[in-house]
C-alpha cells in the first residue's frame, strides 16, 4: 500500500471511530479551575479591604489596594498606575477603544478623522481584531515575526499614514505564535506615539494586553522588557495602555481585570467608566487578594497550572512532530508559556485541513481566524488550543491533525 492509500486507510478509520475532540478555544480545563476552588472560602465573612473599604458596598472604581497590588505584579508597574476591574479585560479594551472614539484619551477624539485604523500583528487574537472591527477601525495586517511585529513595517504605517490610530500587542507567550517580544521590539513600541508629537489631532496608541504574563510552562522561561519604563524614556506613557487578567489564573468566567496607565490616563479612563459603573465587584477583588497572596502566591500558584499543561504542550510537539517532521509540508510553534501552538501548513491548504478535520469528529478554530477578517492570504495558518481537552483527548486530535494535514498537502 502505497503512502497515500495509508492515509486514505487511516482517516476512514479515524472517521469510524464518531470521535469528539475539540482544540478550538484557549480556555483552561476543568483541573486548571480546580486549582482556585479556595476561592470560595477564603473570605470566612470578613468583607473588609486592608483600608477598612467594606467591599459590599458602593464606590471605589479603581479598586481596592491589595487587588491593585496583584495588578501591578502582573503588569510590572507601580500599584497607583492600576485600576481593576470585572471578570473581563476584554470588556476594558473594549472600553477604553471605544473611549478613543467618543472622548480621545490624552488626546482628542479619533472620530475627528475621516477613517480609522488598527494595526493588527498576525497571526494574533481574533477578539482583538473582532472588536477594533466593531467599533469602526478598518484591520491593517502586519506580520508577526519570533521577536514581535515586523517594526519595519508599523513603523512605517504610524509615521505615513495619519489615520492609523493604535496597534494591539500580546507581548509575552503571544497568541497563537507563543513569541515573547525582544527588547528592540519593545522600546520600539514605546516610542510610536512620540512619531505623532506633531499631530495632535492624531495620537497614536499602543494597547498591551500582557494577558499571559506569569503563563510559564517550560524552561527558558523569557523576560518581557517593561514598556512603561521603556515609553518614560520617550516621554509617551500617557498613550501606553496595559491589560492583564487573572482569567487563565483562577476561574476564567470570574476573575479580576486590569487596566495599567499613567495617571493622566488612568483618571480620564475611570471617569469615563464612572458613567457605567458605580464601583466593580470589589467582594471578588478581595477574595482573588487574599487567595493569590502576592507575587509568592501567583508564583506558587501558577507553578501549578505549570504542571497541568506541561504534558498537553509536549504531547502536541511530540505529535506534530511524529506525523509532520520532515516531511516539508508544515512547521510549528514551540512555546515555553500561553496557550496555543501556532502551526503553518502548505500554502493553500488551512481551509481544507480543517474541513477534514471536521468531517473526522475534530473541531479546531476556523482557518484565517487568526488574520484580519478571518482572511489569512496564504491559507495557511492554525490554531492549536490543547488546554481544555484532556491528555488523552490532546493526543488523539493531533494524531487527527496531522493525518488531515498530510492528505489535505496531497490533493
Amino acid at each position: 500500500m502505497n503512502e497515500t492509500d495509508s492515509l486514505k486507510s487511516r482517516y476512514t478509520a479515524l472517521t469510524q471511530k464518531g470521535l469528539n475532540l475539540n482544540l478550538t478555544r484557549g480556555k483552561p480545563g476543568a483541573d486548571q479551575i480546580e486549582l482556585a476552588v479556595g476561592l470560595d472560602d477564603v473570605l470566612k465573612g470578613d468583607f473588609h479591604s486592608v483600608d477598612g473599604t467594606d467591599t459590599r458596598n458602593y464606590g471605589g472604581i479603581r479598586g481596592i489596594p491589595e487587588i491593585r497590588e496583584i495588578g501591578a505584579h502582573l503588569l510590572g508597574i507601580g500599584s497607583d498606575q492600576v485600576l481593576a476591574g470585572g471578570n473581563s479585560s476584554l470588556n476594558l479594551m473594549y472600553i477604553v477603544v471605544n473611549m478613543l472614539v467618543d472622548r480621545g484619551l490624552c488626546g482628542s477624539p479619533l472620530r475627528s478623522n475621516q477613517s480609522r485604523s488598527a494595526i493588527c500583528p498576525s497571526p494574533g487574537y481574533d477578539r482583538h481584531f473582532v472588536a477594533a472591527d466593531q467599533l469602526g477601525f478598518k484591520l491593517l495586517t502586519v506580520p508577526m515575526t519570533d521577536t514581535g511585529p515586523d517594526m519595519d513595517q508599523v513603523e512605517h504605517l504610524v509615521r505615513t499614514d495619519l489615520s492609523t490610530n493604535f496597534i494591539w500587542c500580546v507581548p509575552k507567550h503571544s497568541n497563537p505564535t507563543g513569541c515573547t517580544y525582544d527588547t528592540e521590539t519593545v522600546d520600539k513600541l514605546a516610542a510610536l506615539p512620540a512619531m505623532r508629537a506633531g499631530t495632535p489631532d492624531s495620537p497614536f496608541y499602543v494597547l498591551w494586553d500582557n494577558a499571559y504574563s506569569v503563563h510559564d510552562f517550560a524552561e527558558p522561561v523569557p523576560v518581557l522588557d517593561s514598556i512603561d519604563e521603556q515609553a518614560s524614556r520617550h516621554g509617551t506613557n500617557d498613550y501606553i495602555v496595559q491589560f492583564a487578567s487573572t482569567s487563565k489564573i483562577t476561574f476564567a468566567g470570574s476573575g479580576v481585570s486590569f487596566i495599567g496607565g499613567s495617571e493622566r490616563a488612568l483618571d480620564e479612563i475611570e471617569k469615563y467608566i464612572g458613567a457605567m459603573t458605580v464601583g466593580f465587584d470589589k467582594v471578588n477583588q478581595l477574595r482573588h487578594a487574599r487567595f493569590l497572596q502576592g507575587p509568592e502566591g501567583i508564583k506558587a500558584h501558577m507553578a501549578k497550572h505549570a504542571e497541568v499543561l506541561r504534558p498537553k504542550f509536549a504531547a502536541v510537539q511530540r505529535g506534530l512532530s511524529e506525523e509532520l517532521g520532515n516531511r516539508g509540508i508544515a512547521n510549528w510553534t514551540d512555546p515555553t508559556g500561553g496557550y496555543f501552538v501556532s502551526l503553518d501548513v502548505k500554502p493553500g491548504t488551512a481551509k481544507r485541513t480543517a474541513e477534514l478535520a471536521s468531517a473526522a469528529g475534530l473541531a479546531i478554530t476556523p482557518a484565517g481566524a487568526t488574520f484580519p477578517y478571518g482572511d489569512d492570504p496564504m491559507d495557511s495558518n492554525l490554531r492549536i488550543a490543547p488546554t481544555f481537552a484532556s491528555l488523552d483527548d490532546v493526543e488523539s486530535a493531533i494524531e487527527v491533525l496531522g493525518v488531515c494535514v498530510r492528505m489535505a498537502a496531497e490533493q
